[in-house]
C-alpha cells in the first residue's frame, strides 16, 4: 500500500454499521440547528430506538444543557456497547468515495480519509498543508475537547476543500470506485436527500496517490510551503481534535511512552471528507451583513475611502442584486430613510475574496462609531430576501456581499490567512455532512 504521509493523509480503518438503514443510522452534523431543539426532537423520533450515530454525538444545541455531563457519559458507554456488540461490520483499511444527493437535488462528491493533525494548523498565516479558512474562536474549543477526549470512537462531519479544477482527485477516484458495488446506499432522514458510498482500496489507492502528487505540486507556494487542503466545514471540530492530540502527546511523553509509539496513536489523526472546491454540487453562499444605528451613506463612504471604487445609485432592489451578483468585489447597501428606499452599489477593484477586505473595514468603522458614543451593532444573515427585509427598518443598513469566487479562494487564504468570521456558507443547513463512517479513537 502506498504511503500518504507526505500529503498529511492516512488510510484509516473504517467501521460501518451492519444495519444499513441510513435513515436511522445517519444524522446531520452536531453543529447544525443549534437554536432549533425541535429539529433534534424530530431526529430522536426518526431514530426510534435503533442503533444510530445520534447516540454517539452531542448536538451542540445541548452544549449548555445542565445534563451535558450525563449526556457525554452516555455517549461514551454507547460507543463501547456498539464496539463490543453486533453493530459494526469488521473494520477495513480504505478510503470511502461518497456521492451525496441533497434535498435540493445537487450531487456532491467526497473522499473520506484520515488526516494527520500534525499537518494542520488553524492559526493565522500558517504554512501547514491543511489550513483554516475562517478565524477560529478559541473559546469554542474547550467544551468540544470534553466530548472528544477519551472517546472510543470518532465520526466525521469535517469537510476539507481541495483546489482541483481538473477534477483529478475525488471525481476521478469515484469513477474507479463505482466499478464495484457500493458499501452503503440509502435515503437520509427528514428529506435530506440520498447518500451512496464505495470503498477505495488496492490499485485504486495508487491512483489517488498520483492525483495527490500532482495537487501537491500545484499547491506549492513561492516560499516552498505547500497549501493542499482548506477546512470548509467543521474547523472548530478539527481544532479541537488537534488540541486533544497535542495534550495526549504531552501526557504520553511525561509518562515515558516512546515517541515511536506515541506517533502511531489513532489520536494523531482525524476522519474527514475531502471535497473539490470546483465540485458542481458544492454551492458557496455569501453571508451578508446588517448594521444597526447607522446610515447607508456614511457606511458606504467609509468602505469607499478604504477600498476605492465607484458609487452607483440603483432604481430598485432587483437592479442592485443583479449588479452585486455579477461582480466579484461589489457591495450593495440597502436602507430606508424618511419613507424612501435606497439602493447603493459600490463597485471596487479588489482582487481577493471581497469579504476578506470588507470585514476589517467594517470592524474599524463600528469601533470608531462606538468610541464616539454611538450604539452600532452588526449581525450576519443568509439570503437576499432577509437583506431587503431588514434594510427597510429605520436606522438599519443591510449589505449584500458578492458571490464567493472559487478561483481566488485558495490564493486569498494562502496570501492573507484565514477569512474573517462568517465569510461564507457551504450550501444550506440540510446539505451539511451526515455522520456515517466511524473510526476507533481512544482504546
Amino acid at each position: 500500500m502506498k504511503n500518504f504521509e507526505e500529503f498529511g493523509v492516512k488510510v484509516p480503518e473504517i467501521l460501518l454499521p451492519k444495519n444499513k438503514d441510513l435513515s436511522s443510522w445517519s444524522v446531520i452534523a452536531c453543529d447544525q440547528y443549534t437554536q432549533d431543539e425541535e429539529y433534534w426532537k424530530r431526529v430522536e423520533n426518526a431514530v426510534s430506538g435503533k442503533p444510530s450515530a445520534l447516540n454517539l454525538i452531542l448536538p451542540e444545541v445541548y452544549l449548555s444543557s445542565p445534563d451535558r455531563q450525563k449526556r457525554i457519559e452516555k455517549i461514551r458507554s454507547t460507543m463501547k456497547d456498539y464496539i463490543n456488540g453486533d453493530v459494526f461490520d469488521e473494520g477495513d483499511e480504505c478510503f470511502i468515495y461518497v456521492e451525496r444527493k441533497t434535498g435540493y437535488g445537487r450531487i456532491r462528491h467526497g473522499l473520506v480519509c484520515a488526516i494527520d493533525l500534525d499537518c494542520y494548523e488553524w492559526k493565522p498565516f500558517s504554512k501547514a498543508l491543511i489550513r483554516a479558512t475562517e478565524a477560529t474562536i478559541v473559546d469554542r474549543i474547550p467544551p468540544r475537547k470534553e466530548i472528544r477526549k477519551n472517546a472510543p470512537l470518532e465520526l466525521p462531519h469535517i469537510m476539507l476543500l481541495v483546489n482541483d479544477p481538473e477534477h483529478i482527485l475525488v471525481e476521478a477516484a469515484g469513477k474507479e470506485a463505482k466499478e464495484s458495488e457500493p458499501v452503503y446506499d440509502g435515503d437520509l432522514m427528514l428529506d435530506s436527500g440520498h447518500i451512496t458510498g464505495w470503498k477505495i482500496k488496492d490499485k485504486n489507492l495508487d491512483k489517488v496517490h498520483e492525483a495527490l502528487e500532482s495537487l501537491k505540486k500545484a499547491g506549492t507556494q513561492k516560499d516552498s510551503s505547500v497549501f493542499l487542503f482548506a477546512v470548509g466545514d467543521g474547523n472548530h471540530s478539527l481544532a479541537t481534535a488537534k488540541a486533544v492530540w497535542d495534550e495526549y502527546r504531552q501526557e504520553c511523553m511525561k509518562a515515558g511512552v516512546p515517541e515511536s509509539e506515541i506517533n502511531k496513536s489513532p489520536v494523531r489523526y482525524a476522519l474527514v471528507e475531502i471535497v473539490n472546491i470546483y465540485d458542481t454540487g458544492l454551492t458557496f453562499e455569501p453571508i451578508h451583513r446588517v448594521l444597526f444605528n447607522v446610515s447607508a451613506e456614511e457606511l458606504c463612504t467609509a468602505v469607499k475611502s478604504s477600498l476605492g471604487g465607484t458609487v452607483i445609485h440603483c432604481n430598485d432592489g432587483a437592479e442592485l442584486e443583479k449588479k452585486v451578483r455579477e461582480s466579484k468585489a461589489g457591495f450593495g447597501f440597502v436602507s430606508c430613510s424618511e419613507g424612501r428606499d435606497s439602493y447603493i452599489f459600490l463597485d471596487t477593484s479588489v482582487t481577493e475574496l471581497a469579504v476578506s477586505r470588507f470585514q476589517p473595514v467594517v470592524d474599524e468603522f463600528i469601533a470608531s462609531k462606538k468610541a464616539a458614543g454611538f450604539n452600532v451593532d452588526i449581525d450576519y444573515i443568509h439570503g437576499s430576501d432577509e437583506v431587503f427585509r431588514l434594510g427597510k427598518k429605520a436606522d438599519t443598513v443591510s449589505v449584500l456581499l458578492p458571490p464567493v469566487a472559487k478561483d481566488t479562494f485558495f490564493a486569498t487564504i494562502g496570501t492573507t490567512g484565514p477569512l474573517p468570521r462568517k465569510s461564507f456558507s457551504m450550501g444550506e443547513a440540510s446539505e451539511k455532512r451526515f455522520y456515517l463512517e466511524c473510526r476507533r479513537l481512544f482504546s
